[in-house]
């Protein structure tokens, strides 16, 4: 596969050229436009995969500067500003997150509480189900690619079970033996218990960033307070709707703790480095509730976990290196972030935000929120990544939000958990889905159709049950 694409490159670049020469709308700054410009290239680039995340983002970076959108007339001052992504403290919780999840990889923890789950609930498909979604919840917290979490964890567990039971990829007749209903609903759990958490997922932080742009405050504590409810409901609602809307052929899986058993025997007694992951695990989630109260920052914590895991030599500096996908994220992050932020600073948000709110500037706020909602939910049929989705509507929906009066932290915590949730409906629709989708346990139509009842039940919990769960709370 090449990494890049001609053709979609020069899509990206004469999207660019067009929106530059464009006249600019009445009310925007040439600076700001132009800006806009670049960033809805780059965005655009990245949906079309015209070339890999990272490679977009640096191009960003380049025109930002060469362009000097930024900082008129001083090339020092634009090729600085175009950097200041590189110093926010959010990208650097979420990329030594990422390092700190290699830990539970490398050390085989993460394997040995899936395998423990099922042990324990894995008597039937249903409680196979939930113990591979409980797997994927406790692992959340400190595992932020989802991808990592669910492709690198959770899948090969789940599709070794799945064989077992002669539930086999290569015969399409054996796949709603069990493969596809935990294929499904494996991918649901993860994408559910990414949305609990601010460390859940890569694009989280990143809503914490525009809130905050907007003078709305997300805690790692206070998010995940907002999301344990309907998350909890979400957990146990989810696998029981999959159940009937697409039933595995088997119902009893007798084995699968007999095979979970094996599976922990082989692996032996519980090993240093994993007693001091658990440890580090334990310390980093200590802080990350209480650490407000001792004036820790959430992303120090991450730096003192990391630091733990090294000088213990849990890790080591050859597996920080080597961690490609948080060098990655660190960079596209960055970016996207540097670019969304600064569009907020020259007003290009604000003028947009205002422009939406001549739509539906008429509405109350009680019915806005739903419209906003339903919105943001289902453009996702037209984005591959979550991140890009993020980057490109969270933060002129949360304004439009916000100036029509519906409370402040309800919308940028609602928008906030869609991150996440939205990735149900398509088979690219968040990180882990190209790995579960392909399986080949579940062909396309099955995919969208059931990611689209799916979804309707989501947004039902997530707006009735998180709705509610957060006024009792005194989020709005």
């Amino acid at each position: 596969m090449k990494e890049i694409s001609i053709k979609n490159i020069a899509i990206t670049f004469l999207v660019a050229l067009i929106l530059w020469f464009i006249p600019i709308p009445k009310g925007v700054s040439p600076e700001a436009w132009h800006l806009f410009a670049i960033f809805a290239a780059t965005i655009l680039g990245i949906i079309l995969k015209a070339a890999p995340m990272g490679t977009m983002c640096m191009m960003a970076i380049a025109f930002t500067a060469l362009t000097q959108v930024l900082a008129p007339g001083d090339a020092g001052k634009s090729i600085t500003k175009a950097l200041t992504g590189f110093g926010d403290k959010v990208i650097w919780l979420i990329g030594i997150s990422f390092f700190i999840a290699r830990g539970f990889i490398k050390t085989g923890l993460g394997n040995r509480i899936a395998f423990l789950f099922i042990r324990v609930f894995g008597k039937s498909s249903l409680g196979l189900a939930y113990g591979l979604g409980l797997a994927d919840v406790c692992l959340a917290p400190a595992i932020p690619s989802n991808t990592a979490r669910g492709g690198g964890i959770i899948y090969p567990i789940m599709k070794s079970m799945a064989i077992s039971f002669d539930s086999v990829p290569d015969k399409p007749e054996t796949h709603r033996k069990l493969g596809s209903y935990l294929t499904l609903n494996s991918y649901y759990m993860n994408l559910i218990a990414s949305s609990m958490f601010l460390t859940g997922t890569a694009s989280n932080p990143m809503c914490q960033k525009f809130a905050a742009n907007l003078g709305i405050d997300i805690t790692w504590m206070s998010w995940a307070i907002a999301g344990f409810i309907p998350g909890i409901v979400a957990f146990f609602v989810v696998p029981l709707v999959l159940y009937k809307l697409y039933p595995p052929e088997l119902k009893k899986t007798g084995d699968a703790p007999k095979m979970a058993a094996q599976k922990l025997k082989e692996m032996g007694p519980i090993s240093r480095n994993e007693w001091l992951m658990l440890l580090a695990f334990f310390i980093l989630l200590a802080l990350w509730i209480f650490g407000g109260s001792f004036s820790i920052d959430a992303t120090t914590t991450a730096f003192i976990g990391l630091t733990l895991l090294l000088l213990t030599s849990v890790l080591t500096w050859e597996d920080v290196k080597a961690e490609k996908g948080a060098w990655d994220t660190i960079v596209w992050f960055a970016v996207l972030v540097m670019m969304a932020s600064s569009l907020n600073e020259l007003g290009f948000i604000g003028w947009f935000s205002d422009l939406i709110k001549v739509q539906i500037g008429d509405l109350s706020w009680q019915i806005a929120f739903p419209v906003i909602i339903l919105v943001y939910f289902f453009s996702h049929y037209i984005f591959a990544s979550a991140t890009a989705h993020v980057a490109a509507m969270y933060a002129a929906l949360l304004g439009v939000g916000v100036s029509l009066g519906i409370p402040p932290m309800l919308l940028a915590m609602m928008l906030g958990f869609l991150g996440s949730i939205y990735g149900v409906l398509t088979h690219y629709g968040h990180g882990p889905a190209p790995v579960f989708f392909g399986s080949g346990y579940v062909d396309l139509k099955s995919w969208w159709l059931r990611g689209l009842e799916i979804g309707i039940v989501l947004l039902v919990i997530y707006m009735g049950v998180g709705g509610l769960w957060m006024k009792v709370i005194g989020y709005y």
